[in-house]
């Protein structure tokens, strides 16, 4: 469950640089874990390349799609972009499944072990390793001039324009870079399950990972990471009740968005401030200094 946390956390940080901190609502993420994990798989078993170089090769690939998918969907707006994103995601997912004789479609297609083992530990540091250095990438990028670029295209695209920024190739630039966050996850999950097969590419996987980020918080740089991990756990706890807990989870937005926007990340703030308010010795640990002081 830790590893697949962990899964989850990657995926959820590349898809908030695009449309939480971009404004690019897109709902083909998921789809490039899943060109990463297959392209990887199927050069280690066709080609006979080392695990590593296959995982690179799927990241190089799933870039470059990216990169083209930008180029094409990207001067559209809001549910324009949605749509067509949503509808490669759904052609990349039948076109895996007919494939059968190279993808095997439904029966699943066997991917070698990374280390070896289906047990966890191992895999565990590995995805720890991997969402570290995912959240540490995302915070220099955020932080960095190009940051302030994708603010200023999701506050407002046209005044961004006008005042020089290349919108389009900003909005590429991060369509591509969360490709590569999405089929980093794709492949080595793929290495860690050992059977790859086209049910992950469904839309009920981008619904998964679109309310892990706003259960976590939209727009904040911790919000992915804590709805990941906590809607992964909530998940498992509910695996029982089948499909029903993907209503709980809609029920679940809907009372977050109406009462804290800011997901968990608001909550964890909220809760933080009345623990300020009630112990006065912790004031002028959190409250600013005043001019003087």
């Amino acid at each position: 469950m830790l590893v697949t946390s962990l899964y989850y956390v990657i995926l959820a940080i590349g898809w908030n640089l695009l449309a939480g901190y971009t404004g690019q609502f897109s709902l083909a993420h998921h789809t490039f874990a899943g060109i990463g994990a297959y392209t990887s798989a199927l050069l280690v078993l066709y080609a006979r390349v080392p695990i590593l170089v296959g995982i690179g090769a799927g990241v190089v690939v799933a870039a470059a799609v990216g990169y083209g998918l930008g180029t094409l969907c990207l001067r559209m707006r809001a549910i324009y972009l949605a749509l067509a994103t949503w509808a490669f995601a759904e052609s990349v997912r039948l076109l895996v499944t007919v494939e059968y004789e190279i993808t095997r479609g439904d029966l699943g297609l066997a991917a070698p072990f990374l280390f070896g083992t289906p047990r966890p530990t191992a895999y565990y540091y590995l995805f720890l390793a991997l969402a570290l250095g995912a959240a540490l990438v995302a915070k220099e990028l955020v932080d960095s001039r190009v940051g302030s670029y994708m603010r200023a295209i999701r506050d407002d695209e046209e005044a961004a324009a006008v005042m020089g920024v290349d919108t389009f190739k900003w909005k590429r630039f991060v369509f591509a870079a969360s490709a590569v966050f999405a089929a980093v996850a794709g492949g080595f999950q793929g290495h860690y399950v050992g059977l790859l097969s086209p049910t992950p590419m469904k839309f009920n996987e981008m619904a998964m990972i679109i309310v892990m980020v706003i259960v976590g918080g939209l727009r904040t740089f911790a919000g992915p990471m804590l709805g990941a991990v906590f809607i992964e756990v909530l998940s498992e706890a509910l695996r029982a009740w089948g499909e029903v807990r993907m209503v709980l989870f809609a029920l679940l937005v809907i009372v977050i968005a109406r009462g804290y926007p800011a997901g968990l990340v608001g909550i964890c703030r909220a809760l933080a401030a009345r623990l300020v308010a009630r112990i006065p010795a912790l004031e002028p640990v959190f409250s600013p200094r005043r001019q003087g002081d």
